[in-house]
């Protein structure tokens, strides 16, 4: 699977939020903790629908979790 151009602080989040589990995200976001580990690992780039969900549930800006390079 190529990695994709979409970089995330997906990690970093869950940790400052209390370590939390990527189970837990999953179940926060409606995803399958698969799904939060190809994001995390940068081969999977989310849909807009769950770009937000994730970042409703880390209280934050879609740009705070996700990043899109100028020149990919």
């Amino acid at each position: 699977m190529a990695s994709t151009p979409v970089r995330n602080t997906i990690r970093a989040l869950r940790f400052a939020r209390g370590e939390m589990t990527q189970q837990a995200l999953a179940e926060a976001c409606g995803v399958t903790r698969q799904t939060i580990i190809a994001l995390e690992a940068g081969k999977y780039a989310p849909s807009l629908e769950l770009a937000f969900r994730i970042a409703h549930a880390f209280d934050v800006g879609i740009d705070e979790v996700f990043q899109w390079p100028r020149n990919p």
